[in-house]
């Protein structure tokens, strides 16, 4: 009799980080017009502070390689649980049909958001009729690039090749758990495992283009930001193989989270003198990203491996907020373009606006109706669920 395997318990820990890992995209886009570094259209004319590319730095240094190392655990999960066809039904589902459908739906949007508050920018007193102007033509309403929505795309391409390497490696379990094994040594090293996987992000990062970890918008894949994010996919997936060490992550979490900001700040500060040194920034980026990804992991670990109502309603909410912040953390700062405040008190009302719009919405909009079933595969009463 063939035994069915266990299932793994909901991991409460994990799920808020997910959460608030895609929650953070909102604080991320809404530096982008409020920088000092890189100043062009899309700056706000009053100008920007430092503090604001700090933050920018500081997310985009571990966020989207954390996000995929969490996608890869779960994905592993769902395939070790519940078997090859039933991931390809839920990915298809929870993945594949959201990102045709919001590529679509939210690409002119997100354009007319851009291009408006472009033209504020530039002192434009019809900025909005200029806008729509762009769109005279139903062929422009087609998506040319997929926003933020490259995640999505990356994390299909990587559940088909993990899928693939799962079933062979289920025929091979000899080599597969040779791999396991190797991983589970590693994250048994809590001295080095950070030295060890920052060691070959930097070998990966060394060779690719710089440019190449954040050219990932175009439909056509960039081959350097595959092989990036597929690193730390594939990390998540074998960091599943290896669950029964995750307790392992609250090892020094919080020097690990302390020494990534204290790193990360000595690279942002002195990066410009830094220019003619790449591999030496790599290597600081790769280990500064491991040192984050540990330190917070084990953080929530320790502090978030309880149930709780606020954060599984915000994990519940964090896909429909991923997809809709962008055109407003874009349109908004157009909006304010006139207002004679500070640039750290305008990145505050965008981040602030964006995320109650965004969470409004979704209770409103969406927990209760068929779009919350499309993306969460279940709608919840708005009357249960009231109060948070």
């Amino acid at each position: 009799m063939k035994a069915t395997p266990q299932k793994t318990e909901r991991i409460y820990s994990l799920d808020s980080l997910r959460a608030i890992l895609m929650v953070l995209g909102i604080v991320l886009h809404s530096t982008l017009t409020y920088l000092v570094d890189k100043p062009g259209a899309f700056t706000d004319p009053m100008g920007g502070h430092l503090f604001n590319d700090y933050i920018k730095g500081f997310i985009h240094v571990f966020r989207m390689q954390h996000f995929y190392v969490i996608a890869g655990f779960f994905g592993a999960m769902l395939f070790y649980d519940r078997g090859t066809l039933q991931i390809i039904k839920n990915r298809f589902s929870r993945v594949v049909l959201p990102f045709v459908l919001f590529l679509v739906l939210l690409s002119p949007f997100v354009r007319l958001a851009n291009s408006y508050t472009k033209l504020r920018f530039s002192g434009s007193d019809t900025a909005f009729a200029s806008a729509l102007d762009y769109f005279s033509s139903p062929l422009r309403l087609l998506p040319k690039i997929t926003w933020h929505l490259w995640f999505l795309y990356y994390l299909i391409l990587f559940t088909a090749f993990s899928i693939f390497l799962g079933v062979v490696f289920k025929k091979t379990p000899s080599f597969s758990n040779r791999i396991s094994d190797a991983f589970s040594w590693i994250l048994q090293q809590t001295k080095f495992r950070v030295l060890i996987l920052g060691g070959i992000t930097f070998l990966i990062y060394s060779s690719i283009e710089p440019e190449a970890r954040d050219d990932v918008f175009k439909l056509i894949p960039s081959i350097g930001g595959l092989l990036f994010y597929l690193f730390f996919y594939l990390a998540g997936w074998l960091l599943f193989k290896s669950k029964h060490l995750l307790n392992t992550m609250m090892h020094s979490d919080w020097l690990c989270f302390i020494l990534g900001v204290v790193l990360f700040s000595v690279y942002f500060f002195m990066k410009d003198s830094m220019n003619e040194l790449r591999h030496l920034k790599l290597i600081i980026i790769s280990i500064t990203t491991w040192l984050l990804i540990f330190g917070i992991t084990g953080l929530f670990i320790r502090y978030g491996s309880i149930y709780s109502k606020r954060m599984r309603y915000m994990s519940d909410s964090s896909y429909w907020v991923y997809l809709l912040h962008l055109p407003l953390t874009f349109a908004i700062p157009g909006l304010i373009a006139d207002w004679p405040l500070h640039a750290n008190l305008k990145l505050l009302f965008t981040i602030t606006s964006a995320t109650i719009i965004c969470f409004v919405t979704y209770h409103y909009l969406v927990r209760a109706t068929f779009i919350g079933q499309f993306l969460n595969g279940r709608k919840y009463s708005i009357k249960k669920s009231g109060r948070l």
